[in-house]
């Protein structure tokens, strides 16, 4: 059998050619230089099909095959990958392999988030695909026929194509491997075209498939709600289909276009697990499924449900991108791979890697209920503090004093505001402040001039009176003219005021969804396509017209928080729940896949305006700044003594930043299990410097001492705790226990920390946090 063999630094992905085409899956693992095809074994398989063409050959069957991109109709009744339906109605396709090539660089996609090298190679990619640009001959490697093909991976990043075709459906697709070896990670796409005469339709077209001959396996995903994303839940494998994803037009609150299937005795800190993370920002689905003979097929791409994609004569699909990544480590190895590549290889442009500007936002402060003076109060007030931002947000546009009203409608109201944007923003930073502003651009009111002017941009079924959700609609960025006029409305506004950073938002869920053009009139698969380019086309005129602005993507709070939205905007609001209690299972459950400079966290007001829960500031500021870190209050109603120590959380994230952002970061709790305290913490890449953070959930009388074991230290190397940090309690005797720092100035070595483990004090009382900051003492000995 010949095999392409795809190599990074510490796995290997190896494909099978089979001698009648059947492109078949044959490991995925840790590196290895063996010719992995031992592992297929042939036998006679009752009620398993066979391939016409076996000539007889009752050991071939599909069902009972690894298979690459599994397709409906070939004897294979497993989950398909892949299905095609003709104008007639007939279902199934036979992709048999034609050729394929390896070539330099990793594949760009047209008007799609990919994983890429480097700026500089995606910007090249781009202008091949454009045609601005042609590839030279240098940087393809096509392979004869007849070898056997290994790709080495030693020169950097690289492409696999694969070319598949159905003659007699008159289907061809092209899929798409990228490799970057350095790290770790393999992404996967395709390119499916008709080259037939016939109109054709996609009925099932998912980006990655991942068979496994063994079925012992967990299944982690990120469940949820508004106010209440990311859970981490596992579960086992079981026989059949286990699937999740999203009908609401966004990737969603209720799960994330990630998962993780892990070996059953996998923790955080060993064994093998693989993720698949989808680098898309609507409807999606994923499936884990068991089969007979305990096989395991894991695979995510575009929602299925209600889709019939037309394809015309010579028009192709390029399919959204899944990034995979394989360790025998761990989950938190796992994690590493993927805030690495996101943070470095997904997201783009300035603020990628720097350290965001500490920012206070108006909505918690005061919702739509400011004047342009009640905010410059805030500004000035927050700038004493430290405080680098004033972000405004929703209420300054339109007619808008609450949601019913003034979406679409983008111009300043300046009656409101009492003064034009421009001066508003001058003054801000005439305090040595930025400036930021909130955007809805997807959504309407239809008390809105732009609906009264055009009531058919909006998503509404003819006849039907739509669905409303928080008392708006959605536009229907299909269509270019509606992106078009909503972009030129918010440039405009942008091109006349300092502003430094933008939050976009997205308040609803897609219902009703009809486009009222004569080419997409009947079609919801590609509306709700074309929906999400129009939003990524949307956002990419954005940036590159505004590089020196900050975007944080935001659907309240969480309901587009994924891969894809992360290469238009390097951060994304977290939660619209600010609790710190709360944020830390949320926060947990983000942390699998999305670093933590992805994510968006501020210092809310306590009592907390979703829960009513009180906690103190500091246990606030040390959740908070497991994030972008910011302000969602009034600055102006807090007490002297709580100023002062605002402006010490602000130095210290300062101080700490680049730790935090650019560090490993470690779980040390499980929600689910450890109900005493909540442990996080961060290491530099080289081990020199680790900022253990903890927050007591439960407290009782009396009770036993709670120990946090650090990770990712030297075993060997000594560390000084240079500062502890927490709260100091008041007993019923009126009188404060002294805060006896246990750990300052001490010396321990990694090993004990790690082993033994850091002591939870007594004194930290329900809702208390402690966070300790270690610096190596010397290098190992």
């Amino acid at each position: 059998m010949r095999r392409i063999t795809l190599h990074t630094k510490n796995t290997t992905y190896q494909i099978g050619i089979h001698r009648l085409g059947f492109l078949l899956h044959l490991y995925y693992g840790s590196r290895t230089e063996c010719d992995m095809s031992y592992l297929l074994q042939a036998y006679d398989r009752g009620f398993s099909g066979n391939p016409h063409d076996a000539a007889g050959d009752r050991t071939l069957s599909l069902d009972v095959l690894p298979q690459e991109f599994p397709c409906y109709g070939t004897g294979d009744f497993r989950s398909a990958a892949f299905n095609v339906r003709s104008l007639e109605g007939v279902h199934g396709v036979d992709l048999r392999y034609q050729k394929h090539r390896v070539r330099r660089g990793k594949y760009a996609l047209p008007g799609l988030p990919v994983v890429y090298e480097s700026e500089d190679a995606l910007k090249r990619e781009q202008r091949f695909l454009t045609g601005k640009m042609e590839r030279p001959v240098q940087g393809t490697e096509p392979h004869s026929e007849e070898e056997q093909e290994i790709c080495s991976g030693t020169q950097g990043a690289y492409t696999l194509e694969v070319t598949l075709a159905d003659q007699n459906v008159g289907i061809k697709v092209i899929l798409l491997y990228g490799v970057l070896p350095d790290l770790d990670v393999i992404t996967r796409s395709a390119v499916v075209r008709n080259v037939g005469e016939k109109e054709l339709f996609l009925c099932k077209v998912f980006s990655c498939t991942l068979d496994f001959l063994r079925g012992d396996y967990d299944l982690l995903h990120f469940h949820g709600r508004h106010a209440m994303e990311r859970n981490a839940e596992r579960i086992p494998v079981m026989h059949g289909k286990q699937s999740f994803g999203s009908r609401r037009g966004t990737s969603s609150h209720q799960h994330n276009p990630f998962a993780i299937l892990a070996e059953r005795e996998t923790t955080e800190d060993y064994g093998g697990c693989y993720g698949m993370a989808f680098l898309y920002s609507g409807n999606f689905s994923f499936e884990a499924e068991q089969d007979q003979y305990h096989q395991v097929r894991m695979q995510l791409g575009m929602s299925d449900e209600m889709m019939d994609y037309p394809l015309s004569a010579d028009e192709c699909l390029c399919v959204p991108e899944v990034a995979m990544a394989y360790t025998a480590d761990g989950l938190a190895a796992l994690s590493h791979i993927f805030h690495k590549v996101i943070r470095e290889h997904v997201c783009r442009g300035r603020y990628k890697t720097a350290r965001r500007p500490v920012l206070i936002n108006s909505w918690e402060a005061a919702y739509f209920h400011f004047t342009g003076e009640k905010i410059l109060k805030m500004a000035e007030q927050a700038a004493k503090l430290g405080v680098e931002m004033l972000v405004l947000d929703d209420g300054w546009f339109g007619k808008r004093d609450d949601d019913n009203s003034g979406l679409g409608d983008w111009y300043v109201n300046e009656k409101k505001l009492g003064m034009p944007l421009a001066r508003l923003a001058d003054k801000i930073n005439d305090m040595g402040m930025q400036f930021g502003l909130w955007i809805e651009p997807e959504m309407v009111n239809e008390d809105s001039d732009l609906y009264r002017q055009h009531p058919d941009w909006a998503f509404t079924i003819p006849g039907r009176q739509p669905c409303r959700c928080r008392n708006q609609l959605v536009l229907d960025f299909s269509r270019k003219e509606v992106v078009d006029h909503v972009f030129e409305q918010i440039a405009g506004v942008l091109d006349k005021v300092s502003v430094s950073y933008i939050k976009m938002d997205m308040n609803r869920s897609l219902s009703d969804i009809c486009t009222l053009t004569t080419e997409s009139y009947q079609n919801y698969a590609k509306t709700m396509h074309c929906y999400v380019l129009g939003v990524y086309d949307f956002l990419e005129r954005m940036t590159a017209r505004y590089p020196h602005i900050l975007f944080e993507g935001c659907s309240g709070g969480g309901g587009r928080f994924d891969a894809g939205m992360l290469y238009y905007t390097p951060q994304i609001w977290c939660s619209d729940d600010t609790d710190a209690i709360e944020r830390i299972r949320i926060q947990h459950g983000t942390s699998f896949v999305y670093p933590i400079s992805a994510v968006g966290s501020h210092v809310s007001a306590s009592p907390n305006h979703q829960t009513g829960r009180q906690t103190k500031l500091f246990t606030r500021s040390v959740v908070a700044m497991a994030g972008s870190f910011g302000y969602e209050l009034d600055l102006n109603l807090v007490s002297e003594e709580e100023k002062d120590e605002v402006k010490e959380q602000i130095q210290d994230y300062k101080k700490y930043w680049n730790l935090i952002h650019n560090g490993r970061y470690y779980r040390l709790h499980d929600p689910e299990r450890d109900r005493e305290a909540a442990a996080w913490e961060f290491v530099s890449g080289d081990g020199t410097e680790m900022l253990l953070n903890v927050v007591r959930l439960d407290a009782h009388g009396n009770a036993p001492i709670n120990f946090i074991r650090c990770k990712g230290l030297r075993p060997k190397a000594r560390y000084r705790c240079i500062e502890e940090k927490r709260v100091v309690r008041e007993y019923h005797s009126g009188a404060p226990r002294r805060d006896r720092k246990q750990l300052e100035g001490r010396i321990c070595d990694g090993a004990s920390l790690m082993c033994a483990g850091v002591p939870i004090p007594m004194e930290l009382g329900e809702y208390e946090a402690m966070q300790v900051y270690f610096r190596l003492l010397d290098t190992e000995t």
